[in-house]
């Protein structure tokens, strides 16, 4: 009988919660950028920071201030495991971006603790738990995020209780480009200016453009994506957080973007454009970035990527 494995490494990928159109409801793997975690098994019940590298050189040591540790203690008390862990973290995604690094870190974190276990869960058994270190984050927490990094792709959430989360098709020959301005928004803040209730008409012209976006998706038809990505609920309450978006998203569209938004709760902006237009649209959102005296820093990526992956330890 093969004795359990003493460390594991995991990845997961930043994430574009929403999608400009599917707040709380769509959520895109963006494989620009990951988030690694080694997992190194301990006699000592428990889970503990060890080293901390990348963007970031320390981290909050405690269990529920820290996404990856909440994540490997959830694993853990899921599989009612009788050893504890050591968590490295090798952080690839910008915190406070609307990249999704929470849950990278989450997801990672889950994946590297749930190869150390004598029977593994499921890849989608892992979303509870990484859930459990999305909470760090927000609470209650987001799905986005989340089952994207987890699962990768375009991802919807049909139902929370109990879970129901599904891959959707992605259409071809359509890049994804992200800028990450020089700004910081925490989710908390992001969705405490949301209202609690929305006009009728604003209301079915989300319906109209959430439906469009997925059949478009589904269809492999550009002219209904870009019809229907186009968020006339969330992202009208969140522009005073980054009054650069409205000539950003312009200088996209006019470039040929399908549509542009913010990246989850911002201060991200991503496009979907199709390939042949994607360096003419990088380069829009760049100078319009640069015009509103605003750094900002790019990123490009496949529609179609990964989610949580194994790796070599190091």
């Amino acid at each position: 009988m093969t004795s359990p494995a003493r460390s594991a490494r995991a990845s997961a990928p930043a994430s574009i919660g929403n999608v400009g159109v599917g707040f709380d409801v769509l959520g895109l793997a963006f494989d620009a950028v990951r988030d690694s975690v080694t997992a190194h098994r301990e006699r000592e019940p428990g889970v503990r920071l060890g080293t901390v590298c990348g963007l970031v050189d320390s981290l909050p040591a405690e269990v529920g201030r820290n996404c990856a540790l909440a994540a490997a203690s959830a694993v853990l008390d899921a599989a009612g495991a009788s050893f504890g862990v050591r968590i490295d973290i090798d952080k690839g995604v910008p915190l406070s971006a609307g990249m999704g690094g929470s849950a990278a870190s989450a997801v990672a974190a889950a994946g590297a603790v749930n190869a150390l276990l004598d029977t593994p869960f499921q890849t989608l058994d892992l979303l509870l738990p990484a859930m459990q270190g999305e909470r760090v984050s927000a609470d209650p927490p987001p799905w986005d995020n989340v089952m994207a990094s987890l699962l990768g792709g375009l991802v919807i959430a049909a139902r929370l209780d109990p879970p129901l989360i599904r891959r959707l098709p992605l259409p071809d020959g359509i890049a994804c480009i992200l800028f990450h301005p020089d700004r910081k928004i925490e989710t908390r803040r992001a969705r405490d200016l949301l209202a609690d209730h929305i006009a009728k008409d604003i209301a079915v012209e989300h319906a109209r453009n959430i439906a469009s976006f997925v059949a478009g998706c589904a269809g492999n038809d550009l002219e209904l994506i870009a019809s229907g990505l186009r968020d006339v609920f969330i992202e009208p309450q969140r522009l005073p957080l980054l009054p650069e978006l409205a000539p950003v998203q312009a200088a996209a569209l006019e470039a040929g973007a399908l549509g542009c938004s913010f990246s989850g709760s911002g201060p991200s902006v991503f496009a979907w454009v199709p390939e042949a237009q994607a360096d003419a649209c990088r380069a829009a959102m760049a100078a319009a970035f640069a015009a509103a005296d605003c750094g900002a820093t790019p990123y490009h990526a496949a529609l179609i990527s990964d989610g949580l992956r194994l790796e070599a330890v190091r």
